[in-house]
């Protein structure tokens, strides 16, 4: 009788245990413009459906703007009431280093294929002054965005080119962002010590570096905008957008060889209705496929990975209005929260 009620001790301590077990997904997340913030309640509908994560988007100024104003302070009282991170997307190249400020020095702004000085895009990381200048405005902008987290992002221009200097064709997109984000990651540690900066794996950037090593704190954020959302990642037959699946999860794999795994962050489409519309409104209805969401964080916890979020832009006032539905925020939180390896 003794070993029986041992036994039944053992095994309710063991299922209190695995009640209490942690989540594998540490973060579920949605990214949202300043327009879907400004319109809609979303701390209280990230709350409701148990998303514990919002990440606001696009440009450095615009957010800034949302964040200082009644809306945005509400906002940010609200996610902190309810424990919701906040973090922010963005967009920050421009910002960094200011176009006007070519007139000025042109060599530090990136060389087309032509050899010739051009104002538009990105920035010649040979430049140190370049390199200061911008590490310098990133730490204005995360004092004035401070993260929640302690995780940043700055990204390069959206899917632009980059420098094709002499010194800087040798290198790959991806290991300019990195000596960019090497130099950011030292000046946001200086007024925050536990900042963590993303290196975005995406579009042109997509390659892992080679030649250029991540400096302490630098984390991936892997952004797979070339695959078909209708079919899970794991089909590599699938060659959609501009990449297979199989080159998809080739170039995942190969940055988690140069980045940690478990830092690392997943940036995904699932709940982009922006995406979904052509990025032009007005918006269609989300094409949500659950099966196809189950299947990739399968895919990607089996990879290592604990974090994750999706953009979630035009989900505004508008398109609740049209479209109120919106079971797939909940399915898409516990999916995450009580993931389980699928066999």
């Amino acid at each position: 009788m003794k070993n029986f009620y041992l036994i039944t001790l053992a095994f309710v301590v063991f299922l209190l245990g695995s009640c209490q077990r942690e989540s594998h997904y540490q973060m579920r997340g949605v990214v949202l413009n300043t327009v879907d913030l400004a319109t809609e309640d979303w701390a209280k509908k990230a709350h409701e459906n148990g998303i514990n994560t919002i990440g606001t988007h696009m440009f450095p100024g615009e957010v800034v703007e949302f964040i200082q104003s009644p809306k945005g302070q509400k906002f940010m009282e609200d996610c902190h009431r309810y424990g919701i991170a906040v973090e922010h997307q963005l967009h920050s190249m421009a910002e960094l280093l200011p176009r006007e400020l070519f007139a000025e020095d042109s060599t530090m702004f990136r060389m087309d294929e032509h050899g010739r000085r051009v104002g538009d895009w990105n920035c010649c990381v040979a430049s140190e002054k370049a390199l200061d200048i911008i590490a310098e405005n990133a730490q204005k902008y995360a004092r004035l965005l401070p993260s929640t987290n302690h995780r940043y992002y700055f990204w390069l221009d959206d899917g632009k080119p980059t420098c094709q200097c002499p010194t800087c064709r040798e290198l790959l997109p991806s290991e300019q962002a990195l000596l960019i984000e090497n130099r950011i990651i030292g000046a946001l540690r200086k007024i925050d010590p536990e900042a963590k900066l993303a290196h975005l794996s995406y579009a042109n950037s997509i390659e892992a570096p080679r030649k250029v090593k991540p400096a302490e704190g630098v984390f991936l954020e892997f952004a797979p905008i070339m695959r078909s959302w209708e079919k899970p990642l794991a089909d590599t037959s699938v060659e959609d957008r501009g990449m297979s699946h199989a080159e998809n999860l080739k170039h995942l794999k190969e940055n988690l060889a140069v980045f940690s795994a478990e830092d690392a962050v997943v940036l995904e489409y699932w709940l982009d209705v922006s995406l979904f519309s052509g990025w032009k409104k007005p918006a269609v209805r989300l094409p949500w496929h659950k099966d196809v969401f189950l299947s990739d964080i399968d895919t990607y916890a089996k990879l290592g990975i604990r974090n994750v979020t999706s953009f979630a832009v035009y989900m505004d006032s508008e398109y609740f209005k049209s479209y109120p539905d919106c079971s797939y925020l909940k399915e898409y939180a516990d999916g995450l929260k009580n993931y389980k390896p699928l066999k």
